[in-house]
């Protein structure tokens, strides 16, 4: 089973799979949308963005690009993805370019294991981008968590690119919960769901790396929170 996922046409098959998926979810869900406007206008001005969503909702993040984000004026540069390099990160990779989002493959390192996850080659790659005026999503506890805690990659990033953070919660009811460490959501077409663009987080210089990790924190907790919120309504 193992190699039958590794042959290109079969994560080709996945990718389109999923991208379908996603799109259907997309598209059909009943989205009510909050903190647009802010957020429309920092995408709009010069410089790079980092949007950070939890990895749980990874099925729903391209729900916002597909909606609206695409359709914002301003943005010249390219708009790009964290994946890691596993085999389900294949078959994301091939998902989102299908939406015209480009896949930066690579992970933090896991500090157990002495193997590299491209983490380093990602990070320059990410800086480049938000350098160019582009945007990178990031799924801040992930790859393996602990589940929405932040964790200090998308800090280091946004320390180095001078890039703020925009917190980003994407949720849908009813959804099925899968038994993973990150408890992935599995959202269903023509439901309810539920866009939250939280306060954008500029790197203060004054900040330390763990303040800016705990703001960013606080800030996408709160996000989530609105989120469930508006779908509780």
């Amino acid at each position: 089973m193992k190699k039958l996922l590794r042959h290109p046409l079969m994560s080709s098959a996945l990718g389109w799979l999923i991208w379908a998926y996603m799109g259907l979810c997309a598209r059909t869900i009943r989205w009510t949308v909050e903190g647009q406007d802010p957020a429309r206008t920092a995408w709009a001005a010069e410089g790079g963005i980092i949007v950070a969503g939890w990895h749980s909702t990874i099925l729903l993040l391209p729900s916002g690009w597909t909606r609206l984000m695409r359709h914002w004026p301003g943005r010249t540069g390219r708009v790009a993805m964290m994946v890691s390099l596993s085999r389900d990160g294949e078959a994301v990779a091939k998902a989102i370019a299908h939406m015209g989002l480009h896949a930066v493959r690579g992970s933090s390192n896991n500090k157990a294991k002495s193997h590299d996850k491209g983490g380093r080659e990602a990070l320059r790659e990410a800086l480049g981008l938000l350098n160019g005026n582009g945007v990178v999503c990031v799924t801040p506890d992930g790859p393996r968590g602990p589940a929405e805690l932040v964790q200090n990659g998308p800090v280091i990033m946004a320390r180095r690119a001078r890039a703020p953070l925009l917190p980003y919660a994407v949720v849908s009811r009813p959804v099925r919960r899968l038994n993973s460490w990150d408890r992935f959501r599995i959202p269903f077409p023509f439901t309810r769901g539920a866009i939250v663009f939280g306060d954008l987080l500029y790197p203060d210089p004054a900040l330390d790396r763990e303040a800016l990790r705990q703001a960013l924190q606080v800030r996408l907790d709160d996000a989530m929170r609105r989120a469930n919120a508006l779908l509780d309504r």
